[in-house]
This record gives structure tokens, sequence and C-alpha cells, in this order.
């Protein structure tokens, strides 16, 4: 049995009620999630967001229709969880009108990227960690998110915009 047909298998189990099974399947998905919930929402945050995520999970697993899609129904939740929790704690900070400080690059050339990465939209945020770090198509970045594979392509483009912006003028720190 492959390892998509054992996770299929969980899945099954946990539609069941079997909540070790679901227990199980979130223990494989963990590192993964909190991963891509930090590229969204602040470290602090990331494992709350994976938490609550898991909990909504759980109460509609009932609506997952295909047992092997588990994996990015279940992305897509935690995603969604990430976004909604930015977007009320407004852990970005948006780049229209914001003054940054020049520093000297000469000093220093290393680049903190999690405060640049912070200067994105939560959305940018996500669909660069899902291209880089995940290494998802567009359109499984697209099914993660609920958007389109034009969109997913848009928000890839317009974070790298503003990171390059950002380097350019030494703004990363």
């Amino acid at each position: 049995m492959s390892a998509m047909e054992d996770q299929a298998a969980l899945v099954r189990r946990a539609m069941a009620g079997d909540r070790e099974a679901f227990s199980d399947l979130a223990a494989v998905h963990w590192r993964r999630l909190v991963a891509l919930a930090r590229s969204i929402v602040a470290d602090l945050e990331a494992e709350g967001v994976v938490q609550d995520g898991l909990i909504k999970a759980w109460k509609k697993l009932g609506s997952l229709r295909d047992p092997e899609a588990f994996s990015s129904w279940l992305a897509r939740i935690v995603a969604n969880t990430a976004l909604a929790r930015a977007r009320s704690r407004r852990v970005f900070q948006p780049l229209n009108g914001a003054e940054f400080p020049v520093r000297d690059r000469s000093s220093d050339d290393r680049i903190d990227v999690q405060r640049l990465l912070a200067r994105l939209a939560p959305r940018q945020r996500a669909v660069l960690h899902l291209t880089v770090i995940e290494g998802l198509s567009d359109s499984e970045i697209a099914r993660v998110l609920g958007i389109s594979s034009s969109s997913v392509r848009v928000h890839r483009m317009r974070g790298r915009q503003h990171i390059k912006r950002l380097v350019g003028r030494g703004e990363d720190s």
C-alpha cells in the first residue's frame, strides 16, 4: 500500500468518526501546516491557526468528497483560517504610503526574510510560500487557496515586485 493509499484509509476512518485516525493525520501534516500558517501570520500565532484549522477540518470532514484530496483540502482550510486571522489582526503592514528607513547596504548585506515577508499582503505570502517552500503548481495553489490560477500568478508577481522594491531600497530590516 502506498503512502497516499495509507492516508486515504486514515481519512476514511476519520470520516467514520475515528478521532485517533484524525489525530494521526494531523500529526503527519502538522509541520507543513505550521510552515504554511507562519508564512501568513506571525510566528507566535501559527500553531494556534493550525489548531483552529484542524478543529474546523474535523467538523467539516463529512463534506470532503475525495479522501485522496485530503492534504490539499486541509491546507486550504488552514490557509483560509490564517488569512482570516491576518485580516482581523492586521498582522501585515500595507505597503501603500508606508515610510521605510533606508539603511546603508555596505555595512551588512543580510536580508531579514521574515520581516521582508511580513510587509506583503497575507495572500501574497501564502502564494510565495506554496510556490517556493511547498513547490506546488499554480493549479494546486489555486485549489489550496480557493482562487483561480491566474490570481495565483498575479499574487506571485506582485509579491515578488514588492520584495524587489524593498530589497532594492534596503528596507528588509
